[in-house]
């Protein structure tokens, strides 16, 4: 398994809060957004939001620009270019949800 993998797999897959993660991280991928933004869009709470934001980034997941409420959120350049193993993950992760 590949480093993002593991991360990509231990984020999502095991560990309390990953399909939250995974909802944010699909937002992101369709544009890039801000907390308040991701809020409204997945009816989660701010702090919630922000919660896992903070996780993404300190994983090297997604990156930022700008700060204060403004900041906005991104997939990072190594997410882009390992989105598949994202969507195996996420995959996976939806059918033990079904």
């Amino acid at each position: 398994m590949s480093s993002i993998q593991n991360v990509l797999y231990w984020l999502l897959a095991n560990s309390l809060g990953g399909f939250n993660r995974g909802r944010i991280l699909e937002e992101l991928f369709k544009k890039p957004q801000n907390a308040n933004e991701l809020t409204n869009n997945l009816k989660l709470e701010y702090k919630t939001v922000r919660y896992h934001l903070k996780v993404l980034e300190e994983n090297k997941i997604i990156t930022s620009a700008g700060g204060g409420y403004g900041k906005t959120y991104f997939p990072s350049e190594e997410l882009e270019l390992n989105r598949h193993i994202f969507n195996k993950i996420w995959y996976e992760i939806g059918k033990k949800r079904d």
